[in-house]
């Protein structure tokens, strides 16, 4: 019988090491992709070398290594239902609360920072600078569009767990300083020669260059209040289906938009973006939501007038809440003891019973994700990110 990995073979990780990702010459025929015409002139010098080439090249790059990694330290929470997560309950015997405590907890994902050994964190910097290499060898911007994009969005994600993995314990991302810098904006990527900071792929590389506002969802930024690190890595087939789930997640949760009175709170996520995408933001905005509202979203949308950006998370995605928990405070189950912490077996219990109820009410909690398949009525090139 098969052996499913869970997170308690995270050590298997650094055993096979993340390895160079291989990159082939695509057999089948590309499908056609659109432009987006760009221009080189708004791009600093040094970074207009990523500007997506208007003759694309049939080449792909697998990701395999990275995938199984992220399904070995993702915890999915399932869909939001927009449902304010009580405070945890004090350990038993004390008045200590122990594991994660945010509102937002249930919803998006998780990493399991706590269960990540020296050997695998190391395997990321490996992972992170095979990739980078791959750059070397392979003109990242005569790739197909989807795959450039895949490339974008892997190599950031794959940063910032690293980065986030070596400082871990920390309670909130945006305090990890790297030689003064704060982790969002230092120079952490280096690809064909030239430094990059997540921010500068993000603003720099992908925002002026693809104009489907659905790529803001597919970056991590290692926030509970951000999009989810989704438990697939990206490639060329699947980033359009990815983006679709991870949109629809975001805007349809209480981290991206709520109600107070009249008014539409979103995501502070939206202000870094709107330049890009959202120009004329409360009129765009509202536009882009209605595409993926939920019946409850659909409801704030027409029972508001006035939208504002306010709700921002800061604490960090992760299983334990950014901290070592007491050594003393094991759950227990009979006679035996777990070394799982009091407080996260807490956590993901509070995670089961949200997915039992999700059952009860016949919410999914899952995804079937079709990435290569052509249904009747599909349109064309229904996975390009243009």
């Amino acid at each position: 019988m098969r052996k499913i990995p869970t997170i308690s073979t995270l050590a298997i990780t650094a055993a096979v090491g993340c390895s160079m990702p291989a990159f082939a010459v695509d057999t089948e025929t590309a499908a056609h992709q659109q432009e987006e015409e760009t221009q080189s002139s708004a791009i600093p010098d040094a970074i207009a070398r990523f500007v997506p080439t208007a003759d694309p090249i049939r080449h792909r790059i697998d990701y395999g290594i990275w995938d199984w990694a992220l399904k070995n330290i993702v915890v999915s929470m399932g869909r939001s239902l927009r449902k304010t997560a009580k405070q945890p309950d004090p350990v038993m015997g004390t008045r200590i609360r122990q594991g994660h405590n945010s509102r937002y907890r249930l919803e998006g994902s998780v990493v399991g920072f706590v269960f990540l050994e020296e050997n695998v964190k190391r395997s990321f910097t490996e992972y992170r600078e095979d990739l980078q290499s791959v750059a070397d060898t392979l003109d990242i911007s005569s790739l197909p569009r989807n795959e450039q994009l895949a490339y974008w969005l892997n190599l950031h994600n794959v940063a910032m767990v690293e980065q986030i993995a070596k400082a871990w314990p920390l309670r909130q991302p945006r305090e990890l300083m790297i030689d003064g810098v704060p982790l969002d904006q230092a120079k952490i990527v280096t690809v064909n020669g030239i430094a990059l900071s997540p921010n500068d792929i993000r603003t720099k590389i992908v925002y002026p260059n693809w104009k489907d506002p659905r790529v803001i969802y597919g970056f991590w930024r290692g926030e509970i209040g951000g999009p989810a690190l989704d438990r697939h890595a990206y490639n060329g087939k699947n980033v359009g289906s990815l983006l679709n789930i991870a949109a629809d997640d975001f805007i349809n949760s209480l981290r991206g938009s709520q109600k107070l009175g009249k008014t539409m709170q979103v995501s502070t996520l939206y202000d870094e973006v709107a330049p890009f995408y959202f120009p004329d933001f409360e009129v765009d905005l509202r536009a882009h939501i209605a595409e993926y509202a939920d019946e409850d979203t659909q409801e704030i949308l027409d029972k508001t007038t006035a939208l504002e950006s306010s709700i921002r998370e800061y604490d960090i995605a992760d299983l334990s809440g950014g901290k070592l928990q007491a050594n003393y405070l094991f759950a227990q189950s009979g006679n035996s003891t777990s070394r799982i912490p009091q407080g996260m077996w807490m956590y993901l219990k509070a995670r089961d019973d949200k997915l039992r109820y999700m059952n009860r009410k016949d919410i999914p909690t899952g995804t079937v994700i079709f990435s290569n398949i052509d249904l009747p009525g599909d349109p064309p090139n229904k996975n390009a990110v243009e």
